[in-house]
């Protein structure tokens, strides 16, 4: 996600925060520690409150955390790559592969939420146990409040509506039952842009009548129809592209140029004779090393241009998606970050074949819904 950083490792894959969680750890803390508790536990100092509230804050975004780490250790056991782990102001976010399997995909998606019921409920029997027993009343109520959180949390994300985990459980369920996993996404999708919506009119209802909370709401709603409509693109996308290995769609012979030429060389031998806005980069040995764009060599200073390497402004291979001729193409776009676009490198052998770019995947769509059996 962009604008986030890596911070660490969780159960063997990177861990990001996004620049928003501070901002949500302070919103958390200031509601808690200046309303919430005021209100429960009268008669203790504003040290006290804010002191609890941060804790509060802290073991919310914990538990945040666990409901991520849920997902991630259940798809590395299900044989499912995992990108990575972010957390942001909306809870968090797991990247990883398609399950090969309606049972995985049920398996990965649950796993949040009862992590986050597990917890709630926890939390909650803590904070009674404590006050009952010790009568420490601040303590006890931030464990109540944590327990409710969480409660929440798991019930909510369990909404049968894309991208919200129910969302995924519909989905998986709905695989099993048709056999579809494509039809099984569009559906999911559709009841996730509807679901965005509800949450968006009850939430300017909400904000209209003097609730502010309605904003979040509204919010919430408009992330999840926003998301809900990529992921029903992109499973009109994967039934498109059903069947077609990448040879069939990618384009070939690819304009490439050296990574090791500077950037006004680069630019003047190769940027400027192609009419394509980024190009594939090759080493030494001519194996692909990354793809280079050409607004960032626009970008580079004019006095840089002669001693700056176009490797070092270029997107390495690592970051790039690879695929070889005969994978599936469907699988081949599942390996796409916003990072690098819509280009996917063909090797073969270690050395570069061919390119699928977006016009090459958006005549297959049209292929598609001309009827059409094949690329051309």
């Amino acid at each position: 996600m962009n604008g986030s950083v890596r911070v660490g490792r969780v159960v063997g894959v990177p861990l990001r925060m996004h620049w928003s969680v501070p901002l949500l750890v302070a919103l958390f803390a200031y509601g808690l520690g200046s309303q919430t508790l005021p209100v429960w536990t009268p008669g203790r100092s504003d040290a006290v409150y804010a002191f609890a509230g941060v804790v509060g804050a802290g073991l919310f975004m914990g538990s945040l955390l666990l409901h991520e780490t849920a997902h991630a250790a259940t798809a590395r056991r299900k044989k499912i790559s995992v990108q990575d782990v972010t957390l942001w102001a909306l809870g968090g976010m797991t990247r990883m592969g398609r399950p090969q399997t309606a049972a995985s995909a049920f398996a990965v998606a649950v796993s949040g939420p009862l992590i986050s019921l597990a917890v709630g409920g926890a939390a909650l029997g803590a904070g009674i146990g404590l006050h009952a027993l010790s009568g420490w009343a601040v303590p006890a109520a931030v464990l109540v409040w944590l327990g409710w959180a969480n409660l929440f949390l798991g019930v909510f994300n369990l909404l049968p509506a894309a991208p919200l985990d129910g969302g995924r459980v519909l989905q998986a369920l709905l695989w099993w039952r048709t056999g579809d996993q494509e039809r099984a996404e569009l559906a999911s999708s559709r009841s996730g842009q509807v679901m965005g919506m509800l949450l968006v009119a009850v939430g300017w209802i909400s904000l209209l009548r003097g609730a502010p909370g309605g904003l979040w709401l509204a919010f919430v709603g408009l992330f999840i129809m926003v998301v809900a409509g990529a992921e029903r693109r992109r499973a009109a996308l994967h039934t498109a592209v059903r069947g077609v290995r990448v040879a069939d769609a990618m384009s070939s012979p690819v304009a490439t140029g050296a990574d090791w030429l500077t950037a006004q060389r680069f630019i003047d031998e190769v940027a400027v004779k192609s009419h394509h806005s980024v190009l594939p980069l090759l080493d030494f040995e001519g194996r692909p090393s990354g793809i280079v764009q050409v607004r960032r060599l626009a970008a580079i200073p004019g006095g840089r241009r002669e001693t700056l390497r176009v490797r070092e402004v270029a997107t390495p291979l690592s970051q790039c998606a690879v695929a070889a001729p005969g994978d599936l193409l469907s699988e081949a776009i599942d390996r796409l970050s916003l990072r690098t676009g819509m280009y996917i490198l063909v090797a073969d052998a270690g050395h570069l074949v061919g390119i699928v770019t977006a016009k090459d995947i958006s005549r297959l769509m049209q292929r598609h819904t001309l009827g059409g059996k094949g690329p051309n």
